[in-house]
């Protein structure tokens, strides 16, 4: 180690600063008090946060109580449509599809009516995006599947002539 370090500071003079206040000028005029932002500030201006007053209950006699029936039963809201699903449809012709084509290669009708269930499903909002994921992708593979399957059968054989 070195000792090029530099040493303590030479003594400098700190300048003094005055902080004496001045008397305001004549346009200032002084304040009644200085609240605190948020500080109440007595009252309420809105309609809507005033305190509401408190009702006295009310006392029902006897025979009006004996004489009221109960309201019946009513459903606000309608009950939601049943809505058509297509992505689980999908996945299903999308798993037999790939199934088949891993067997035979005329299984790509199959793998061709997944896929179409599948780009509906991922269509309409309600449907299960991740199901009709799965499914568009597993009937694309039984394709290629099939595709392979009848491209070595077309390979094998004189099949026009």
């Amino acid at each position: 180690m070195s000792d090029d370090r530099p040493g303590p500071a030479p003594d400098v003079p700190v300048p003094r600063v005055d902080t004496r206040l001045d008397a305001p000028s004549t346009d200032v005029a002084p304040a009644d008090s200085a609240a605190l932002p948020g500080a109440h500030r007595g009252g309420f201006q809105r309609e809507f946060t005033e305190p509401v007053p408190v009702a006295a209950p009310v006392n029902v006699d006897a025979a009006a109580s004996a004489s009221w029936t109960p309201e019946p039963d009513v459903r606000w809201a309608p009950a939601p449509p049943v809505l058509p699903r297509s992505a689980p449809w999908a996945l299903t012709f999308a798993v037999v599809g790939l199934i088949v084509s891993l067997v035979v290669g005329w299984g790509f009708l199959i793998g061709i009516v997944g896929a179409v269930f599948a780009v509906v499903a991922l269509r309409r909002p309600w449907e299960s995006r991740a199901v009709a994921v799965w499914a568009l992708c597993l009937s694309l593979l039984s394709l290629a599947y099939s595709a392979g399957w009848l491209w070595w059968a077309s390979t094998q054989g004189p099949l026009f002539g």
